[in-house]
């Protein structure tokens, strides 16, 4: 009797340990972005940056961009950070999922001189997290029956991250230490559209 209890202890421990770990995320993600409401984190970012891509016509993502096309990450353009800005961080995530955003791809330690991604490469230095998938680089959006929204947010930060994470960091450690540095941000929400077989 006293092993089952100790044995739905643990269930439900374990339960609890994943449920905090999606609302955490979900604070992080969710809202404008990167910062959610928890006092740990600085307040809300000002949308001063812009972010865009010129492959995204009337706001949609290419086929060549998702699962049903080369699954290659698109060419991303940014304004240039507010001064003090020690580098930026982005990351494409879908906040339209149960429970917690899911995030396709965070790049961060990107240097606050640069502008720009181009078609499935990293400026020197940028490092990669994790993503949902447990990936760590880019995954397609892969929307199945209808189109869906995804969002691209650049983050300019005050710091550098470095060695304060280790070489792939999970998601949810790279997330904790890049939100409290956040000073602004820039978002842009495109489609994508179904596979027109499946």
């Amino acid at each position: 009797m006293r092993r089952d209890g100790q044995s739905r202890r643990g269930r439900h421990s374990a339960a609890a340990g994943w449920l905090a770990g999606a609302i955490a995320i979900s604070l992080l993600l969710g809202g404008c972005g990167l910062l959610g409401k928890p006092t740990t984190l600085v307040a809300d970012a000002p949308l001063t940056m812009t972010i865009n891509s010129p492959v995204f016509t009337n706001r949609v993502i290419p086929a060549k961009y998702t699962c049903y096309g080369a699954g290659v990450s698109p060419p991303i353009y940014w304004s240039t950070p507010p001064a003090g800005t020690k580098s930026l961080a982005l990351v494409v995530d879908d906040s339209a999922t149960p429970i917690s955003p899911r995030v396709y791809w965070l790049v961060f330690d990107i240097s606050p001189a640069t502008t720009e991604l181009q078609v499935g490469s990293l400026p020197p230095h940028a490092r990669v997290a994790y993503n949902s998938s447990g990936k760590g680089g880019y995954s397609a959006p892969c929307p199945r029956g209808k189109s869906h929204d995804y969002r691209f947010t650049i983050y300019a930060l005050n710091t550098s991250i470095g060695a304060s994470l280790p070489a792939s960091p999970r998601l949810l450690q790279a997330l904790t230490t890049i939100a409290p540095h956040v000073t602004a941000r820039g978002t842009v929400t495109a489609r994508a559209l179904p596979s027109a077989t499946g």
